[in-house]
């Protein structure tokens, strides 16, 4: 074989992979649309890495504690408090029930988002970038500038704090996208606040309901005010071979708290507890939350935030909405004092910058 003859298979070789990279990047919903019967290498994981899919429905799942948010608003608030701190100790998760928030608009951000996602891939695209820090991004994967293996799936990423700011940059398509999306993000930046004065409390941090100082509520929460809110819409197409990859690989969230519109229909999202993944059981109408990388930090470990991951369908794909909140981008996030004792002394890698967790933890 001449060296000309290898050199020019090689060439081709090389065009062929900058060509499908380029595809991949383009988002899994677009390869998906042109026609998958297998899943492209790009997205197989290896072996040991892949899910374990059990063919016994039930096998792995698991019902999260639950927090009903009218408790902590009633004279089972201690109680209800304790009930939280166990949460957020044992599993780092919780299924909150009663959270206020009306049905239609949960309702009309799932269609705002499940509309924005059927738009041509043309409209899509227009918000495509490898700049992380723009107010609105449309990608792929987990973080589709370094991951080797891609995820199954496609995201809509939108800044909303300040909405003043940030609003004249969302995408115009769907009409009904910007409105949703700034009457859910205020509500969910109020339920989060109702949920941080409660953490606090749990914490010990803050006097509990009926002997608080109003001034010392008032200046422990001003700081979570004027903090980080992003809202994430997940989207996971049907997948021909779903044990081979992962919608989303084991992760752990940046910010203080997530609350997740988990997909009631369709099943997927997957924490570690115990050693084991399991699956987590929607409650209907209700939010999954779960503790974040800084409320670890600032809570000098003692609530743990814990390794999740999503799987893929066969025949379905699947949505979610996750509404990620923490203090103000360039915080430093350390131990409360309170927390640091000789028994439990600080931990060295308690200590984060929001702006460097944001650039080597890309979860959206």
């Amino acid at each position: 074989m001449s060296p000309a003859f290898v050199l020019e298979v090689q060439t081709n070789r090389e065009e062929e992979e900058l060509v499908e990279s380029h595809q991949y990047h383009d988002g899994v919903k677009h390869l998906c649309e042109r026609g998958l019967a297998k899943v492209p290498r790009k997205y197989i994981l290896p072996a040991l890495e892949r899910p374990f899919i059990s063919k016994k429905d039930g096998a792995t799942n698991l019902k999260l504690p639950v927090i009903d948010l009218a408790k902590l608003q009633g004279p089972d608030r201690v109680h209800t408090l304790k009930s939280l701190s166990k949460a957020c100790e044992e599993y780092g998760f919780f299924q909150l029930i009663n959270h206020g928030i009306a049905s239609e608009s949960v309702l009309n951000m799932f269609q705002a988002a499940r509309k924005f996602f059927e738009l041509p891939f043309e409209e899509r695209s227009k918000y495509m970038s490898k700049d992380q820090s723009v107010p609105v991004r449309y990608g792929t994967s987990f973080n589709q500038n370094k991951d080797s293996v891609f995820c199954w799936r496609d995201f809509l990423k939108l800044s909303c704090h300040p909405l003043s700011d940030v609003l004249p940059n969302w995408p115009s398509s769907p009409a009904e996208l910007r409105q949703a999306v700034v009457n859910y993000s205020k509500e969910t930046k109020s339920l989060y606040l109702m949920l941080v004065k409660a953490v606090l409390e749990s914490l010990g941090l803050v006097e509990t309901a009926e002997n608080a100082d109003e001034n010392d509520s008032c200046d422990h929460l001003e700081e979570f005010e004027d903090g980080s809110q992003l809202i994430v819409a997940n989207f996971y197409p049907s997948c021909p071979e779903p044990d081979l990859t992962l919608g989303m690989t084991p992760h752990s969230d940046y910010g203080f708290l997530t609350l997740l519109l988990p997909d009631e229909e369709v099943k997927g999202l997957q924490i570690q507890h115990e050693g084991r993944w399991v699956t987590v059981e929607p409650i209907p109408n209700s939010f999954v939350v779960n503790v974040g990388d800084h409320l670890e930090i600032f809570s000098n470990g003692r609530y743990s935030s814990v390794l999740h991951r999503v799987l893929v369908n066969p025949f379905k794909s699947r949505m979610s909405i996750a509404s990620l909140h923490s203090l103000p981008f360039n915080s430093m996030i350390r131990p409360s004092p309170k927390l640091i004792s000789d028994a439990n002394p600080r931990q060295p890698k308690h200590v984060q910058r929001i702006q460097v967790l944001l650039e080597d933890t890309q979860i959206f």
